[in-house]
């Protein structure tokens, strides 16, 4: 069994526990802007499901908002509630979070530019007290996962290029041998092609090591591929939610977010002139 591996299937419930409950809640930032407003949503243990939304939806408030790192943008959650397996966490320090296995991915990377792969990876233990020896078989196992990464292992993080960036940085994450990735943006910036290879790996990684994942993502055709299921964020609202495979098939989800119609595929300049009049909205 891999390090991170969980139970067999037969050891777990029929129904898959709640592994994050997000509760009407709304962020404030400066005492004055107030950014989400009554967002709920769930994650289920053992699923990746899918937060979408344009540029400045609200996507990163609420991961933030998720792992408590709101406060250093002078941000907080004003109302509402946040549980992860069942427990109030949104008072939690996250470093203490993290300890409990719910860490997030940072949009844009941000690797330790300084530090080679191998010493970017291996910070993700720092909260570790498990040994020597487990850290360096979960090492082994996210380069199984990551091959191009011990191709690197001895290259600084600076050096490499923007898709290995993103690898290591959901690499770190492993690390910290996490029960929830919360994954912010990891198309942006990169070519198509990888951005396949990354949800393919966030994919495995869902199925073979049981890792849930809740991924922000401006990519609606690809995220709603990997997912079950989707929330639709606008202006700090959910405004639509459902399973992967109902978003897809969905009219609007088509015409908004993929540039489909039942008359085709729109060009860019009819979206740019159209009139957005959304039926949710």
């Amino acid at each position: 069994m891999n390090a991170l591996a969980r139970p067999a299937p037969f050891d777990q419930p029929a129904t898959p526990r709640t592994a994050l409950a997000v509760h009407n809640i709304e962020v404030v930032y400066d005492h004055v802007v107030l950014v989400l407003k009554g967002v709920s949503l769930e994650v289920p243990e053992g699923a990746i499901v899918t937060l979408l939304g344009a540029n400045g939806a609200g996507k990163t408030t609420t991961l933030k908002a998720i792992s408590n790192l709101l406060h250093a943008e002078r941000g907080e959650v004003t109302k509402g509630s946040i549980t992860f397996y069942g427990e109030e966490v949104h008072r939690l320090s996250p470093s203490e979070l993290v300890r409990r296995g719910c860490l997030q991915v940072m949009e844009g990377r941000r690797c330790f530019g300084h530090l080679t792969v191998e010493e970017n990876l291996l910070t993700g233990a720092f909260t570790r007290k498990d040994g020597k020896a487990a850290i360096q078989r979960d090492l082994e196992m996210v380069y199984s996962y990551f091959p191009r990464l011990k191709e690197r292992r001895k290259v600084l993080a600076g050096y490499i290029s923007g898709g290995e960036q993103q690898m290591c940085a959901i690499g770190r994450a492993l690390m910290a041998r996490p029960r929830l990735v919360l994954l912010d943006e990891p198309s942006m910036g990169l070519a198509p092609q990888l951005v396949e290879e990354i949800f393919e790996i966030v994919d495995r990684l869902n199925r073979e090591e049981k890792v849930t994942f809740l991924v922000a993502e401006q990519n609606t055709n690809v995220a709603l591929r990997y997912a079950r299921y989707g929330y639709i964020l606008e202006n700090g609202r959910v405004v639509l939610d459902g399973p992967a495979e109902a978003l897809r098939d969905n009219e609007d989800v088509k015409e908004f977010y993929l540039g489909l119609s039942a008359t085709g595929r729109k060009s860019f300049r009819d979206i740019k002139s159209y009139k957005r009049r959304k039926r949710w909205l």
